[in-house]
């Protein structure tokens, strides 16, 4: 099967899912900047150390000065499929600013094997380090109640916001301006 017939099906495969976890993100409260009830945003990042599918470790805080978007996802769920597209999108075009990182954390508890044949098999390889061994006690103590699940830390280590469900390389430079302007700035 093609690349471009695998995609094709697994968008008519998720199509009913998708539609379920959208109604679903619609009916709880979305964590965004600015949004009422969120006792994690402006409180300190909890600091992990979890291995990259390289092995090397990768600690959280020692990415304090950069704004850091933190996806957390598993292999489990339908809709992570199409967060890696969207994260590769943004990443290509902060990378070289050296004032952005993204990390994909997998929460279910896949293997690094397991991990790479999901990206292969979903044409959702990442140009971003993937994360292995975390649960989704992380993500729970993030601000994040279901997957995806983005995270993002401001350069001072405080959660600046938690935005669930999809969202898009256009949204998140929405939703980043006020980081982005001050990395200019700065």
């Amino acid at each position: 099967m093609t690349r471009a017939r695998r995609r094709e099906s697994a968008w008519r495969s998720l199509a009913p899912c998708l539609v379920a976890v959208l109604a679903l993100a619609a009916c709880g409260e979305r964590a965004d900047r600015g949004g009422k009830g969120d006792e994690t945003q402006h409180s300190p990042a909890p600091d992990f150390e979890h291995p990259d599918l390289l092995g090397s470790p990768v600690r959280l805080s020692s990415l304090r000065g950069q704004t850091v978007i933190i996806d957390f996802w598993a292999t489990w769920c339908p809709p992570c499929v199409f967060q890696p597209g969207e994260l590769n999108t943004f990443w290509e075009k902060h990378e070289k600013s050296g004032k952005i990182a993204i990390l994909g954390v997998e929460v279910g508890g896949a293997s690094v094997d397991e991990i790479r044949a999901w990206a292969h098999d979903h044409d959702a390889v990442a140009h971003y380090p993937i994360l292995t061994g975390a649960d989704e006690d992380l993500a729970r103590r993030f601000g994040a109640m279901g997957f995806p699940a983005l995270v993002v830390v401001a350069p001072d280590g405080t959660i600046d916001s938690v935005h669930l469900g999809l969202t898009t390389a256009d949204e998140l430079e929405q939703h980043l301006a006020h980081l982005l302007d001050g990395d200019r700035a700065g």
